[in-house]
């Protein structure tokens, strides 16, 4: 007696994946790599949203990062200019990305037949653009237009709530928005650190760094309200590195311009 059984879910990733490198010479080393891929699956890592196959949470469609390493050339030989100008280097990094997918939610609806509360979907309003450069926001005397944080905002006029079946607690229809097909804020970040070395014995010598994170100090803007119906609705309210949320934004990618300094010894 044999017995099978099959969940019926999938996920499916798919890439092309391009890399150069340049090994060390002259000084200089360097690395860069660029992925475009799509990612499509049934929910993701969330339990709350019913199974619709559409792009993963995940799914960020460009993916470009490069980074070098260039020890200065060593010029003059008196001991003034070797003082001033030896053991000098740069070391570089330069990461961006597309967004990320943002699901419109809709109303939380109860399923007596997994006891779970999930999501309704949204249907799509046609002829409505599905992102504005101008949000609402506020004021005494009514909402005010006002430009999106980052330029962009998605559009609450493009969506309309699913209708809820008051016998059932149902949707009416499926939503015809798909799951996760509006996208966010794309990111792009640049590092760079100046470093000194200076050589104390044969095998031993210490190095002096300083460090920039987001040395342009680009903003890049962070997770965006999905909830149709609520007053931020389709905006940013934070930077990246706020939203990530795991360490300090003066130290992860999205945060504000940031120095560090630091001394090695290497041996």
């Amino acid at each position: 007696m044999f017995t099978f059984l099959e969940n019926g879910l999938t996920s499916d990733y798919d890439s092309a994946q391009l890399q150069f490198q340049r090994r060390l010479s002259q000084g200089l080393t360097a690395l860069a790599s660029y992925t475009w891929s799509h990612c499509i699956d049934y929910g993701s890592s969330n339990l709350i949203i019913g199974f619709q196959r559409g792009n993963c949470d995940f799914d960020v469609r460009h993916n470009f990062s490069s980074a070098f390493s260039y020890d200065l050339p060593n010029v003059g030989h008196n001991g003034l200019v070797n003082a001033i100008v030896h053991h000098w280097g740069i070391d570089d990094r330069f990461t961006a990305r597309t967004g990320f997918p943002v699901n419109i939610t809709g109303s939380q609806i109860f399923l007596p037949v997994t006891g779970k509360f999930v999501w309704s979907g949204v249907d799509i309003v046609q002829g409505e653009p599905l992102y504005v450069a101008q949000c609402a926001s506020p004021l005494p005397t009514g909402p005010a237009q006002i430009g999106c944080p980052g330029g962009k905002g998605i559009n609450p006029a493009a969506f309309a709530s699913v209708p809820i079946d008051p016998n059932t607690g149902l949707p009416t229809h499926s939503a015809t928005a798909p799951r996760n097909f509006a996208r966010g804020f794309g990111a792009w970040q640049m590092d760079m650190a100046v470093r000194r070395e200076f050589p104390i014995q044969e095998r031993l010598k210490l190095q002096f760094r300083a460090e920039a994170f987001n040395i342009f100090n680009h903003p890049n803007f962070g997770t965006i309200n999905a909830g149709l119906g609520q007053q931020t609705f389709g905006e940013t309210t934070s930077t990246l590195a706020n939203s990530l949320g795991i360490l300090s934004p003066l130290y992860q990618m999205g945060g504000a311009r940031s120095m560090q300094f630091a001394l090695k010894l290497l041996f």
